[in-house]
């Protein structure tokens, strides 16, 4: 996004809301969004193996020993 400031401003073209503050928020936002995703997919996997598909896939694997 820096990059792209740069080539607005290279050409003089001027987005009043689209300077360093904003990319460094939107920057603050990615990261602690990427954790948040992370955390929520790993509730999300866990949540999944308590779940009664789970439960008879596992009782499957099981019986045939692959578990």
């Amino acid at each position: 996004m820096g990059a792209l400031l740069l080539f607005f401003q290279s050409l003089g073209y001027q987005v009043e809301w689209f300077n360093e503050d904003t990319i460094n928020s939107f920057t603050n936002f990615l990261t602690a969004i990427v954790p948040l995703g992370f955390a929520l997919y790993g509730v999300y996997k866990n949540q999944y193996l308590v779940t009664k598909k789970a439960q008879k896939q596992e009782e499957a694997l099981k019986k045939q020993g692959l578990k």
